[in-house]
C-alpha cells in the first residue's frame, strides 16, 4: 500500500480579492486599503497578485470579534 498519498498535505485554496471581499462583505478598496493600514487580515503575493488563507482570515475573524 502506498502511504505517500495518504500523508500527502490538504492543499487549501486561496481567496483572491474578489473573493474575500464578496465573503467579508466589504470592497475590494477596503481590502487594500487595510493592507496598507496593516489592519486586515494577512495576505500573501503570489506572483503579482494579492491571495489570502482562508485558515488565516477566520483566525484575523476571532480577533476582531474579541475586540
Amino acid at each position: 500500500m502506498n502511504t505517500s498519498t495518504l500523508d500527502a498535505p490538504t492543499i487549501e485554496r486561496l481567496f483572491s480579492v474578489d473573493t474575500l471581499a464578496d465573503y467579508l462583505g466589504v470592497s475590494p478598496k477596503t481590502l487594500y486599503d487595510w493592507r496598507l493600514k496593516r489592519t486586515g487580515p494577512p495576505a500573501i503575493k503570489v506572483g503579482s497578485q494579492l491571495r489570502w488563507r482562508p485558515a488565516a482570515v477566520e483566525a484575523w475573524l476571532d480577533v476582531q470579534g474579541q475586540r
